[in-house]
């Protein structure tokens, strides 16, 4: 008996610690709730729960007035409420909690597990997010979401650098921002699924080049070691190659590396190998259920190997839903994991597949992924509308 008792003390370690990450924390503000006034959990008249303090800075001064940060519904910050099941939860768990403080809730297994060292972001900063990129130059940290200005940059410390990208009609402004590249020369690249084009701005902000009328929905970009750019369009199904003179505003050429794709999405080019990676969603026939499917091709764009959901539920007990795609530095596939949610290593392409779980806490809706030159692995959460920053940790 003692000997289980001692068994499942990890395991309730860990149940602790996702509790206290999914259940306990304001998803706004990133801090703990707890019975203080500032940090007492209240519910918003839409459901979701805030804490008091981001209820107060929400609200409009006069009107308290708010909407909520996750559904967009309007409320009333005089209409929330304290929500007593959090409370009651952090009754029960009170004494736990005080033995595993946050400080220690992404603390690795194992030397050489990734840890979260750094987060930015945040509620208001950045809105619904759906693409990241760094700036190979300048190691700048560049996301698309659905604020005023739908792209902003970020400097290394997460303070916003500059944005731009007015939300409009015109054609040099951004309707529905969906994935972002950053070229070799320091060009962003966006694809815009509002007028189905892809929009070229130098790193200042300024309109270089739209490209239109040739994608039916132009979904993931990327760019490749020759500074081109890869795009999946994922209403024709297919994958595009793009030559395009940044410095002229001019597209040279489009050539369509893959066809028949089963509604393409992300797209992930290797540096080290020049294999690409594509993230499919094909629709289960008769099910009405969207399965993930990754497919990595050579250089030569000849298929190296595919997994789909069910052939990932061979080695994981849940239901893996690959959201994004990326390669490490040794040309690894790595992909996001909303139904964890998670990041798993799926091996190297010609030894598909060999998954390891990478990171399994702290993370809500993840979506978009990257490394920089360091080795860090930086996470764009749509959830907790914030980038998350993971490095090895070899204590």
């Amino acid at each position: 008996m003692g000997a289980e008792a001692s068994g499942s003390r990890p395991e309730l370690q860990e149940l602790m610690r996702e509790a206290e990450i999914s259940l306990l924390e304001c998803k706004v503000c990133f801090e703990r709730f707890g019975h203080r006034q500032q940090r007492r959990p209240r519910n918003l008249s839409c459901g979701h729960v805030v804490c008091l303090a981001c209820v107060a800075a929400l609200a409009h001064p006069r009107t308290l007035a708010l909407e909520c940060p996750f559904c967009r519904r309007a409320c009333r910050g005089c209409d929330t409420s304290d929500c007593l099941p959090v409370l009651h939860l952090i009754e029960l768990l009170g004494s736990a909690l005080r033995q595993s403080p946050a400080a220690h809730r992404a603390a690795p297994s194992a030397p050489g597990a990734l840890t979260c060292h750094h987060a930015f972001g945040g509620w208001g900063t950045l809105v619904n997010p759906t693409g990241l990129a760094l700036c190979p130059k300048t190691g700048r940290v560049v996301v698309v979401h659905d604020g005023k200005r739908r792209v902003k940059i970020f400097d290394s410390g997460g303070g916003c650098a500059h944005q731009f990208g007015e939300k409009g009609d015109a054609a040099q402004d951004i309707r529905y921002p969906v994935d972002v590249t950053v070229t070799n020369d320091c060009h962003v690249v966006v694809t815009d699924a509002g007028d189905r084009s892809i929009k070229v701005f130098d790193f200042f902000g300024q309109i270089k080049l739209v490209i239109g009328d040739q994608f039916s929905l132009p979904w993931g970009v990327e760019t490749t070691p020759q500074n081109g750019i890869v795009v999946t369009d994922a209403e024709a199904g297919s994958l595009h190659l793009l030559d395009v003179d940044f410095a002229e505003g001019v597209l040279r050429r489009t050539e369509r590396l893959q066809a028949h794709l089963c509604n393409p999405r992300g797209v992930a080019v290797s540096w080290l190998t020049g294999a690409i990676a594509v993230l499919e969603h094909p629709l289960a026939l008769g099910s009405g259920v969207c399965s993930t499917r990754v497919k990595v091709f050579s250089s030569s764009m000849q298929l190296v190997s595919q997994v789909d959901t069910f052939g990932l539920s061979l080695y994981f007990p849940s239901k893996i839903t690959a959201s994004a795609v990326t390669f490490d530095h040794q040309g690894n596939v790595i992909v996001a994991d909303t139904s964890g949610p998670a990041i798993l290593c799926l091996g190297k392409p010609e030894e598909f597949p060999v998954p390891k779980p990478m990171v399994t806490h702290g993370l809500s809706h993840p979506v978009a992924l990257t490394f920089t030159k360091e080795n860090s692995l930086l996470v764009l959460d749509t959830a907790s509308h914030s980038i998350k920053i993971y490095k090895v940790d070899w204590g």
